[in-house]
């Protein structure tokens, strides 16, 4: 069966390979999971044939990316997975830098405070986070992915991305949005973050929400990251969203220099 080749980042064709895409399925399955999970729950949240999954797994189990209890046949994340990971935190520092500044925003206002490594038009995946004491809760954890162009951050991806408004409507229409903007009226705010710097969403990603968002770059001012800060829209007035804004921009600008 001939497999379907998507447009990676550079402009090149991507191949896919099922066995990959698979195994990656199943180590975010088991990353998001509290409790080890059988073959047969594996294989019926990802669609996958059980056979399939056996195979996979115990792939997995042999590289210790995988453990399995043998006695109740349950299946979780190895210690194979830390050597990644650790191999991923050391070679990147933003975590680590980030993490005062948004444990500060979120005290000063009691926001949830999260940092976010985009990558290109596709997703952002969140590399540090503070929650906020208030009742406030948002479903996000170190490691979430979201599509690229959600909420306030989108925005910024948009403005800061050298995609061509055709690509970016065609995108834009498959996000899901509590409230979603017209594409026109979504475009206009894209052209205003690229003057203000900075990006608020208020009632459009989620029903009472409000998302501040601000690009961290790069020397050659290409955006890399992006410090957010989420509460209830009700709990942050207008001219405060702005003063929050403000501070995560000087937060962005240390970082760009750190990182630089």
């Amino acid at each position: 069966m001939a497999t379907e080749e998507k447009p990676a980042k550079d402009g090149a064709r991507i191949r896919d390979v099922p066995a990959v895409t698979r195994a990656v399925s199943i180590l975010r399955l088991l990353g998001k999971t509290s409790s080890p999970l059988t073959l047969k729950v594996i294989s019926e949240e990802l669609g996958l044939v059980t056979s399939t999954a056996l195979h996979i797994l115990r792939a997995l189990v042999a590289e210790d990316l995988v453990s399995v209890d043998v006695e109740t046949k349950r299946y979780s994340l190895g210690v194979g997975m830390l050597t990644l990971a650790k191999s991923v935190i050391e070679r990147n520092p933003f975590p680590t830098l980030v993490q005062p500044m948004l444990d500060q925003v979120s005290e000063d206002w009691g926001l949830t405070t999260i940092g976010v490594e985009v990558s290109g038009l596709e997703h952002m995946v969140v590399l540090a986070l503070s929650r906020s004491h208030t009742p406030f809760s948002l479903h996000v954890d170190v490691g979430s992915r979201f599509p690229a162009l959600i909420s306030a951050t989108g925005r910024l991806v948009a403005a800061y991305s050298a995609a061509s408004p055709k690509e970016l409507e065609r995108k834009f229409k498959a996000l899901r949005w509590d409230k979603a903007p017209d594409f026109e009226v979504w475009s206009a705010e894209v052209e205003a973050v690229r003057k203000k710097g900075f990006s608020i969403d208020r009632n459009n990603y989620i029903t009472g929400v409000v998302v501040i968002a601000i690009p961290v770059l790069d020397r050659l001012g290409r955006m890399t990251h992006s410090l957010v800060a989420a509460g209830m829209a009700e709990g942050l007035s207008v001219t405060q969203g702005q003063q929050v804004a403000k501070q995560l921009q000087g937060h962005a600008a240390s970082l760009t220099q750190f990182l630089a």
